[in-house]
């Protein structure tokens, strides 16, 4: 049996109260939320951002890091990467700065070794928060406690893990690629 749990506090508190480890499968192309779209606006345009708008991200993640809490994900990038994973790879460094382990994964890797099609937050190795996304926009997440379906989730993480490679790797072999 799974519960349901909205955007807003309620996850937010999912994404603060994990006591090791938060590890998010990231699979979507473009996300549409609304605390980007003037970011990706301004990097759109060509325009300076100071990242304010992710600052409490990124406070969250330096403060989780710092009593050894680990906060990681795994990206899947189109190749070539789509506008929003672009703007991605800029503003992502500040993550890694901050302690996130991102690593990214091709599209075409992902397919082949059958990883799921939709996103998720796996917590402490026992729970599992599917995102549910419309029109590009986070619309609320299920969580899955059961074992067995928890177990599933973990399988796929191992094998996404083992085969994608550190964000900055990927940024410089993507800059190497394009000169």
């Amino acid at each position: 049996m799974s519960s349901w749990v909205l955007p807003g506090a309620e996850f937010d508190e999912l994404l603060r109260s994990f006591e090791r480890r938060a590890w998010r499968w990231e699979c979507q192309g473009t996300y549409r939320q609304p605390d980007e779209a003037e970011p990706w606006r301004r990097w759109r345009a060509g325009e300076p951002d100071d990242l304010r708008w992710l600052r409490p991200w990124l406070d969250e993640v330096a403060a989780a890091t710092r009593t050894g809490r680990l906060v990681s994900r795994v990206r899947v990038f189109r190749e070539p990467p789509t506008e929003y994973q672009r703007w991605q790879l800029d503003v992502s460094p500040a993550n890694v700065a901050a302690g996130e382990d991102i690593r990214v994964l091709p599209q075409a890797e992902a397919d082949e070794l059958g990883l799921p099609t939709s996103d998720f937050w796996l917590f402490d190795e026992t729970r599992v928060a599917l995102m549910h996304y419309e029109d590009q926009r986070f619309a609320g997440t299920e969580i899955i406690a059961s074992p067995r379906e928890v177990n599933r989730y973990r399988a796929w993480r191992e094998i996404a893990c083992d085969h994608a490679i550190p964000l900055m790797v990927y940024l410089h072999d993507l800059t190497q690629r394009s000169r």
